[in-house]
């Protein structure tokens, strides 16, 4: 099929060059992630003749296959030259690098390219225009376009098995003042998609090169006008050059579509919907969930519209795709890179792999209980995970190469010590002493250095008080008496003094579970006390804990409610089981809290609206979209996936956690109850919390009460990095604040935000008025610590501490008996068993281990704070100039944090477990390690 291309007047095309792979280890949208480093690279021979060179990238291991040796051979004979420019013209060169359709885990589909190379001969072609900042087509008054620019030798781009980028040398002739270009037309004439991963253009006299940083995939574009791609020049709306202002406006108009129809797999387009879509009442009655968002009861976030039909037995939900396999629409260029999508997929097929013998065990003895510790043990390989290797510490510019069967490499030979293909790999909790997750100290360590540090509050009131209604729930006094706690407090200390030097701090689910209490212990396998668990700070900077309390609200309407408070037993007696059973309770709760709210809720469900919004709103020409988007990562589409598997109807947080059918319903009570815009970043939250007060003297300006706090600390640390590099770009954007209030797309995106995306809550406050540049910092920053910093501090820990099932069991089964009772006598005959019987059973326990297993790990192409993975995301010397400045202090918060972790007067930066506090080192290495800070919620 291969042709030399003729050369017609105004436009020429020449050549094609296979390259195996790309200009950096980065993610890519849409499952088309530039990995691999092999290049190929052509001379001119005289006469006109092309010669195929074949060039390893540095750290590259060797030379190219055979294969991709032949190939280049084959794209070698069909490389033209051109006559260069018309009377008249200017001819600028440009270069596109493309890849085909794939069909799964880096394998290419044949089929489809074949097709495609068949529909090419015949003429439909992939074209590309230019489109001028400056001048304009008096008959459109658009920006003035080039003619088409027709690919050639497109069946000379024959794929490999595995993915491939070509890259396609086109010539324009343009018009001498036709100007400078800001964007670029591309058509595909194809039946199937490819993914435009750069295109740049070099100008006549090699002054400039403009670069397009596109990494979108395109569709077939024969019923549209074609895709719209800009330069890496970006533009307040004000400032827009006059060639492009109709294409900004039309690209948003393309994004937002108009409401209608169920969403296709090719579609790009950006809307709102409630959570409508989490039961299956079709399948099952009992599967009916209540929808959450868009009303006054049951508030919450929005996410992406897919706009599926309601299902037969119930309006108000949103039917499930009809082929299970299908995925839930987000935006194609919202999916998961490759690599990223072989990484998830070889981390599930080794979570199921470990799981295998439990499952086994389960069927053969018809037993779901664990019947001891050792038997939870001997899940495990003997090594932990992990948390020494460094990789990756090189900057995100270095080339870097990965293999290109990544799905294969990541289950055989995954990174780091999870080598073990039946058994878990061995959490930190356990790796230094199997003994002291049980501990008081490493309990109380955990609040402030653990999976869930966000609970905490300094006590402010004593004795504690409920605000809920007491005609329903009962005296709202804690039956936490002075008394208690007095004799818990060390010499010289009393509750007075305790709370006057603020020295009492508290875990308290009290208020958030009690109304569900007697609905979950009405299920058959769930049961659940609503706790309070009281620390004292002691002098060496550590927590003791005081007392618990589990709470069971009044049997009937003005009874009384059932309250029991646990006091820690002596160091030196034997283990108390009632009390280790007191513990379980109050990790259960954390536990619920931990991943409906402070993990899902607050990061993955808040951020999707302000995804949403971005794209809607601001244009990608627009300098703030320059900067926010690569912490949207991977995050609806990860999202989507938690609808489908995770949060939804009989799903994995419903089938292993203690409130079941109840979960994310709990999620959008305390979205209702204890979300506030404002106190999303972590010094307000801090504040609010009781644990900091402003002062003026202090670090970061504000005083911690309890000093040693690494979640605090630390991402103080980042959240002053963060916001220095936002104050630094904004300065470089707006020159005042008549620019931040006059700019049209950035206040529609604002106000996109509260009142759609975040609408249940748009009156209420916390919503900062963007009406300076230091509004607008204070709103980046915080967006951006969501969706990075407060996301890994609460998810990266968890294979760490929560893989251990009893370190923090995610389900209850039984209430603690009471003395005199059949059950007393059992715990006190047998405790361990009794113990086992009232956490997560096997199943329950291997679900969860399986999916924090995969929640923990990083890809092989993950980017952190500090790191831009995508080359030439701008040429503006003083953004670059900026994000180096940022990058360096990313890298001097990491040795900071290293150096604290060594520092062994900081007592809760390790505990009795020896895990150093790790979650806010922004940089990690591939798999579980227990630290990285990427830039986006991406897993």
């Amino acid at each position: 099929m291969a042709s030399l291309p003729s050369l017609n007047r105004g436009r020429s095309a020449i050549g094609v060059k296979p390259d195996t792979s790309v200009l950096q280890s980065s993610l890519v949208p849409g499952r088309g992630d530039l990995r691999r480093q092999d290049s190929v690279k052509f001379l001119q021979q005289p006469g006109g003749s092309t010669s195929p060179i074949r060039t390893s990238a540095p750290n590259s291991p060797g030379s190219s296959s055979s294969a991709a040796g032949m190939q280049s051979s084959k794209a070698s004979a069909a490389v033209a030259t051109s006559s260069g420019p018309q009377s008249g013209t200017v001819l600028w060169k440009g270069s596109l690098v493309l890849r085909k359709r794939l069909l799964a885990l880096d394998l290419t589909d044949l089929a489809a390219d074949t097709l495609d190379d068949v529909e090419d001969f015949l003429g439909s072609k992939v074209k590309v225009q230019l489109v001028s900042n400056t001048s304009l087509d008096p008959k459109t008054g658009e920006g003035l376009r080039s003619e088409e620019v027709k690919i050639l030798n497109w069946e000379a781009a024959r794929d490999l098995p595995v993915e491939t980028n070509f890259t396609f040398k086109l010539d324009f002739q343009v018009p001498k003042d036709f100007g400078s270009v800001g964007a670029i037309i591309v058509k595909n004439g194809h039946t199937f998609e490819f993914l435009l991963v750069s295109f740049e253009l070099a100008l006549p006299d090699n002054s400039k090169v403009v670069n397009f940083t596109c990494n979108s995939w395109v569709y077939n574009t024969t019923l549209q006008e074609g895709r719209i791609f800009f330069s890496n020049e970006v533009y307040v709306p004000s400032q827009t050059p006059p060639g492009l202002v109709a294409l900004r406006a039309k690209e948003l108009t393309n994004l937002r579509g108009d409401g209608t129809g169920e969403r296709a797999a090719k579609d790009r387009i950006y809307d709102y919907d409630i959570y409508n879509d989490l039961g299956n009442p079709d399948a099952n009655p009992k599967q009916k969930r209540t929808p959450l968002g868009g009303s006054k009861d049951f508030p919450y976030p929005r996410r992406c519209r897919t706009g599926r039909p309601p299902t037969k037995t119930d309006p108000a939900s949103e039917s499930k795709p009809l082929n299970v396999l299908s995925p839930f629409y987000v935006p194609r260029d919202e999916q998961f890179g490759q690599v990223k999508a072989d990484d998830f997929l070889a981390s599930a097929a080794r979570s199921v792999t470990h799981s295998a013998g439990p499952t086994l065990r389960t069927a053969e003895t018809h037993d779901p209980n664990f019947t001891s510790l050792d038997q939870i043990f001997q899940l495990y390989t003997s090594k932990g995970t992990d948390k020494g290797v460094m990789k990756n510490l090189q900057p995100v510019t270095t080339k870097t190469v990965t293999d290109p069967l990544e799905f294969f490499h990541e289950f055989i030979l995954p990174e780091g010590e999870d080598t073990n293909l039946l058994q878990y790999p061995l959490p930190n909790v356990l790796a230094v002493n199997k003994d002291a997750w049980s501990q008081d100290q490493e309990f109380a360590r955990e609040f402030i250095a653990g999976l869930n540090p966000l609970a905490i509050t300094r006590l402010t009131e004593f004795p504690i008080k409920s605000k809920l209604d007491p005609s329903t729930y009962g005296d709202p006094v804690s039956a936490i008496t002075a008394k208690i706690v007095n004799s818990q407090l060390p010499d010289g200390w009393d509750v007075e003094k305790a709370l006057k030097e603020n020295k009492l701090f508290i875990v308290d689910y009290h208020d958030a579970l009690l109304p569900y209490a007697q609905r979950i212990n009405d299920l058959e396998t769930s049961s659940i006390y609503a706790t309070r668990t009281l620390f004292f700070l002691t002098s060496d900077g550590t927590l003791q804990v005081i007392a618990i309390e589990l709470v069971l609200p009044p049997p009937t309407q003005g009874a009384a409610k059932n309250s029991r408070v646990f006091t820690p037993p002596p160091e030196d007696s034997t283990k108390n089981w009632v009390w280790e059973l007191a513990k379980a309770h109050v990790l259960s709760n954390d536990s619920s809290y931990h991943q409906i709210f402070s993990h899902f809720t607050r990061t993955h469900g808040a951020v999707e609206p302000i995804i949403i919004a971005t794209n809607r709103q601001l244009s990608a020409l627009h300098p703030i979209n320059l900067v926010i988007v690569p912490h949207f990562k991977n995050t609806m589409d990860i999202n989507a996936a938690a609808r489908k598997a995770l949060i939804n109807s009989n799903g994995i947080v419903e089938t292993a956690f203690t409130p079941q059918q109840y979960s994310l319903e709990l999620g959008s009570v305390l979205y209702k109850l204890d979300w506030r815009f404002d106190e999303q970043g972590l010094p307000t939250d801090l504040i609010k919390r009781g644990i900091a007060v402003p002062d003026s003297n202090a670090k970061h300006g504000l005083k911690l009460f309890i000093e040693d706090y690494p979640y605090a600390v630390d991402g103080l640390e980042l959240w002053a990095a963060i916001k220095s590099w936002f104050s630094d770009f904004v300065d470089i954007v707006y020159p005042d604040d008549s620019g931040v209030v006059g700019d049209v797309e950035l206040q529609s995106w604002w106000n996109e935000i509260r009142t759609v995306g975040h609408g249940d809550k748009k009156d209420e406050p916390g919503w900062p008025e963007l009406n300076s540049k230091q509004n607008l910092v204070q709103i980046l920053t915080t967006i951006v610590w969501v969706a990075s910093c407060h996301h890994a501090a609460v998810n990266f820990g968890q294979y760490e501490y929560a893989g251990f099932m009893p370190s923090h069991p995610t389900t209850t089964r039984k209430l603690i008996p009471e003395e005199g009772t059949p059950d007393w006598q059992s715990l006190q005959d047998d405790p361990v068993t009794f113990y086992l019987s009232s956490i997560s059973n096997q199943t329950q326990a291997t679900v969860v281990m399986a999916t924090i297993e995969i929640l923990s790990t990083h890809s092989a192409d993950e980017e952190y704070l500090g790191q831009r993975s995508l080359p030439n995301w701008t040429n503006d010397p003083k953004i670059l100039a900026a994000f180096d400045k940022y990058s360096k202090k990313i890298a001097d918060v990491d040795t900071l944090i290293k150096e604290r972790n060594a520092d062994p007067s900081l007592k809760n930066r390790l505990g009795p477990v020896h895990i150093p506090y790790e979650l806010l080192r922004p940089i990690s290495g591939q798999g579980i390690t227990g630290k990285g800070v990427p830039n986006s919620v991406s897993i």
